[in-house]
């Protein structure tokens, strides 16, 4: 005879996030997400003072964030868009310039508005 089986609780309301941040950083995130949590906006930080050296690097932020999310590789992106895998790379790494044309390639590639990596 089947034993009945409890169902765990699941909590529509919560959701879990997993970061990866410099270890620098994580003091801050973990303190932001509490206020966020308790509804207490009396301190608050912008990404800017959270990643500061990310400050000025949008696009090649931007591209990478947007390749894992779609789970590519930059060789795999290459081959999508007919850019060469190193200027990806140099792309990422902000040694190379990202003109409107590269960036709408980009984001035709990756289901993204281009102005997100000019």
């Amino acid at each position: 005879m089947q034993e009945a089986t409890k169902k765990h609780h699941i909590d529509e309301e919560m959701v879990t996030i997993r970061l990866r941040v410099h270890r620098s950083n994580a003091p801050k995130i973990k303190e932001y997400a509490k206020a966020v949590e308790l509804d207490d906006n009396k301190q608050t930080y912008t990404i800017d003072e959270v990643f500061p050296e990310y400050i000025g690097k949008k696009s090649q932020i931007a591209i990478r964030a947007y390749r894992y999310r779609e789970n590519l590789t930059q060789k795999q992106l290459a081959q999508l868009t007919g850019i060469p895998q190193r200027h990806l790379s140099e792309m990422e790494n902000g040694k190379c310039v990202i003109n409107k044309e590269i960036a709408k390639t980009l984001a035709k590639a990756l289901n993204t508005d281009y102005q997100m990596f000019l």
